[in-house]
């Protein structure tokens, strides 16, 4: 097997499924190489519809350039209303086309504003706000500049699987594995599983101290030297927390608003270090524990491939969750709450629902309620959880940060279409994927290049 980048192996990505060289290239030359569309699924009620039965108004928007975060804040901010009454399914990429779902609660269509690089559409009312997951899935449409087109067919070669659809010269199968992609954990400065990882150990002090000291050399220099005074100041007995503020540079949002909650707090006991950590939207404090969920799930997918056992076949012990009926054409999407736990004579009955793309062998995203797989793959699990230091019960945490876990496909399958262009030393990918997967696990068996650069 070929070996991963060294940046991505210190988020649990091992290895790449294909073993033909890289195409290079560069992606986001222009935000409309890359760009992204819901699948929704959602139906509203009419515009017109009782707001006390459908509060939460449902708009589609098509985001140039935008962080989703970044653009929740200024539409929170046109409207005057709070940050937590704007909802979205799924956090995009800023460099970009993005078209996204979000709700707006107790908004009226009337009042919505004009924003720059933004088209805003009301499309009616509903019952709920979107949670984060709540969607079908993506679709992707992707242009790859100064890339060497030569050898796409190469990775697709070693991409695809047969499944008896699709010929040789349209769209073709193909599955990786299904890893949580660099992002997941921060693409210039990975820390975010860090941070996790010291809540389930209940060191709330750390966690802190993890997202807003730890300079990264990847950062500029006057985060680096702002991030280097929180450190400092975390080794004094008498830190100056209001000075740390001040030091943060401004787009530094999150480490201010912890750190001014420090200075506030005073006493330091572990319930000041939790306060400080919860001055960040709710969406991120959960994103904090489910990049360590996500960390051990990649270390577990990597020992798996280590090892040699399959991803895309059922061995003994293996827990095996069902395909959605449900989900739209050409989304292979997880029903991860239907699941059975491959012994015996399962083994072979699962081996073939999952060769036809009714099945998906899983691995678990730990949490309070998590069952371990049996056989092999359970001493995978056990040995990665037991490495970190964690155990399920570790995620029995207050408020947002607690988790009941859940399991995910350690494969991932999409149906790409491919077009080159050696004329301009490009080529185009197309494909969609369910949600909660990663354009870029994809993206990296093809170009092969740092995954700063996808």
């Amino acid at each position: 097997m070929r070996e991963a980048h060294p940046t991505e192996r210190r988020v649990g990505i091992e290895y790449y499924r294909s073993n033909a060289a890289g195409t290079g290239g560069r992606l986001r030359t222009h935000p409309a190489d890359f760009r992204v569309r819901e699948v929704e699924t959602t139906t509203p009620a009419p515009l017109d519809a009782d707001t006390g039965d459908y509060p939460h108004l449902l708009v589609r928007a098509t985001l140039r350039d935008w962080d989703t975060n970044d653009f929740a804040r200024r539409i929170s901010d046109a409207l005057g209303i709070s940050r937590e009454r704007v909802s979205w399914a799924g956090t995009k990429d800023k460099r970009a086309v993005t078209t996204q779902l979000f709700t707006l609660t107790n908004v009226d269509a009337a009042d919505l504003p004009d924003v720059a690089g933004a088209e805003i559409e009301a499309l009616g009312r509903v019952g709920r706000s979107l949670y984060f997951g709540d969607l079908a899935g993506n679709a992707f449409e992707i242009r790859v500049r100064d890339a060497d087109p030569d050898t796409v067919g190469e990775i697709t070669v070693d991409l695809r699987v047969e499944t008896g659809d699709g010929g040789s010269d349209g769209p073709v199968d193909v599955a990786v594995p299904n890893y949580f992609g660099h992002q997941r954990f921060g693409s210039r400065r990975p820390v975010t599983h860090e941070v996790g990882l010291c809540l389930a150990r209940g060191a709330w002090r750390e966690a802190v101290l993890e997202y807003v000291g730890n300079p990264a050399d990847a950062e500029p220099a006057a985060t680096r030297a702002a991030r280097g005074f929180v450190d400092d100041q975390a080794a004094t007995d008498d830190p100056d927390w209001a000075e740390a503020a001040e030091r943060m540079p401004g787009a530094l949002r999150f480490e201010r608003s912890m750190l001014h909650r420090l200075n506030q707090d005073g006493d330091e006991t572990p319930d000041d270090w939790r306060h400080a950590l919860e001055a960040v939207p709710t969406n991120l404090q959960r994103l904090f524990v489910n990049a360590a969920q996500s960390y051990a799930f990649n270390r577990i997918v990597s020992e798996r491939l280590r090892r040699g056992l399959p991803l895309a076949r059922p061995v003994e012990g293996d827990v095996v969750c069902f395909a959605d009926s449900d989900a739209p054409e050409d989304l292979s999407r997880p029903e991860t709450d239907r699941t059975q736990i491959a012994t015996g004579r399962r083994v072979d009955v699962m081996t073939r629902h999952c060769d036809r793309g009714r099945a998906f062998v899983t691995a678990p995203l730990v949490g309070v309620d998590t069952e371990l797989a049996e056989g092999e793959p359970g001493e995978i699990e056990r040995a990665v959880l037991d490495d970190l230091g964690l155990a399920p019960a570790d995620f029995d945490l207050p408020g947002e940060f607690h988790s009941t876990g859940t399991r995910r496909a350690v494969l991932l399958r999409t149906r790409v279409g491919v077009e080159t262009d050696p004329a301009n030393d490009a080529y185009d990918l197309s494909f969609s994927l369910p949600s909660g997967s990663y354009a870029t696990v994809l993206l990296r068996e093809y170009l092969k290049v740092p995954p700063t650069e996808l």
